[in-house]
């Protein structure tokens, strides 16, 4: 099979895997309601937990992150036994990120994309997954936003990456995904300035 069309569906499976709605199947599992109806209306764990049913957000996150994580080391496993190279691993991360922001299942009206993006970086290297999601920890447990910690986990990632690798293609995907989850997060940077954006565990 020519390596372009293993490509193109590696890509499209990952795309798919991304736009699972674990906050809906979390919500179902639970018998919660839609996430969609309510506080945010945005399908991501944060949302989820201003159910106040803390296993299902916790469901939610760990899928979200799980599916980031299960596309990219998949790829980066397999992609060398089929004569593919990094930039495949890296349309790939890409894929499964945007499945989560732009969902065929749920009429591409998806999530935020912290979590999915948290799994990506850590397959793509521990450390520096560990150390964006430190960045994020520090945020949320001393000022609680989320959405606070989302925005400056974001702006670490590539700083990050780019102490690490240099000139890298990696950097550029890492790029890539902090842009477009920091635009995911314009609406709550405005909530953030104007000091009406809920902190976790606060309702709306």
């Amino acid at each position: 099979m020519p390596s372009i069309l293993l490509t193109l569906l590696a890509v499209l499976a990952a795309y798919l895997l991304g736009s699972v709605p674990f906050a809906l199947v979390a919500s179902r599992v639970f018998g919660l309601a839609d996430p969609r109806s309510y506080g945010s209306k945005n399908p991501g764990a944060t949302n989820v937990l201003r159910s106040g049913h803390k296993g299902a957000a916790l469901l939610t996150l760990v899928g979200d992150a799980m599916k980031g994580w299960l596309a990219v080391f998949l790829a980066a496993h397999y992609a060398p036994l089929y004569g593919l190279g990094p930039l495949t691993v890296g349309l790939v991360a890409l894929a499964v990120f945007f499945g989560h922001l732009y969902p065929v299942f749920l009429g591409f009206k998806g999530g935020k994309g912290v979590a999915t993006a948290a799994g990506v970086l850590l397959a793509i290297d521990p450390w520096l997954g560990l150390a964006t999601l430190a960045t994020w920890l520090l945020v949320v447990f001393t000022l609680r936003y989320s959405s606070l910690a989302a925005l400056v986990a974001a702006a670490a990632a590539p700083l990050y990456a780019i102490l690490s690798w240099g000139n890298d293609g990696r950097v550029l995907v890492i790029g890539v995904i902090a842009m477009a989850l920091i635009g995911k997060h314009w609406q709550n940077l405005q909530r953030l300035l104007a000091g009406s954006e809920p902190r976790i565990g606060g309702k709306r």
